[in-house]
């Protein structure tokens, strides 16, 4: 039911990201996995379990959707396949240290009560981390009409701003110095 759930939750994911933006859809995300671990871990019968990991799926089928989106749009060129390429690993890393929680949990009392509900923690967490996170620059620039509003954010580079404004000068010593940074990168 996790994997219906994740198919569902992608879906919509992808629609929850263009009309909420990428942040809301990490939070909403968050608060659906959370809400799916707490049912489990506390469902008196099978039939609430398969609820709680129906939740749990569109957690998870939103946030593969949107935070994979976010971290390349909110993170420096530079880096940003390297930030990309580490949530992979870290999603394969959590999965392997699941199993070894499980396994220090075999022993205690309600055994697979506590295994559910712990999976909520990481959400938990995250979703008090990203209320201190912007939303991505890139949906921010879709959305919003007001220019002024986006400068003042610093969303609006030099470059974006003289193809608004359509001043040739500017495109050439923006270009210019592009140029000579990029040759003086590629002789140092």
């Amino acid at each position: 039911m996790a994997v219906a759930g994740a198919i569902i939750g992608a879906a919509i994911g992808g629609w929850m990201n263009d009309r909420f933006g990428r942040r809301i859809s990490i939070l909403f995300a968050d608060l659906l996995f959370f809400a799916g671990a707490i049912i489990m871990s506390a469902a008196p019968t099978p039939g609430i379990i398969i609820i709680g990991r129906i939740f749990v799926g569109l957690g998870v089928g939103m946030a593969s959707m949107t935070a994979p989106l976010y971290i390349s749009e909110a993170s420096p060129h530079q880096i940003r396949g390297a930030l990309v390429s580490l949530n992979g690993l870290l999603i394969t890393g959590g999965q392997f240290l699941s199993y070894l929680i499980n396994l220090a949990f075999t022993r205690v009392p309600g055994t697979w009560r506590w295994m559910l509900g712990i999976a909520g923690l990481p959400a938990f967490i995250q979703f008090f981390l990203m209320l201190m996170l912007p939303e991505s620059p890139r949906w921010l620039y879709r959305k919003c009409r007001n220019r002024a509003e986006l400068r003042s954010w610093g969303i609006i580079s030099s470059l974006e701003e003289a193809a608004d404004n359509r001043k040739p000068a500017i495109w050439k010593e923006l270009l210019t110095r592009q140029i000579q940074h990029s040759l003086g990168s590629a002789s140092a």
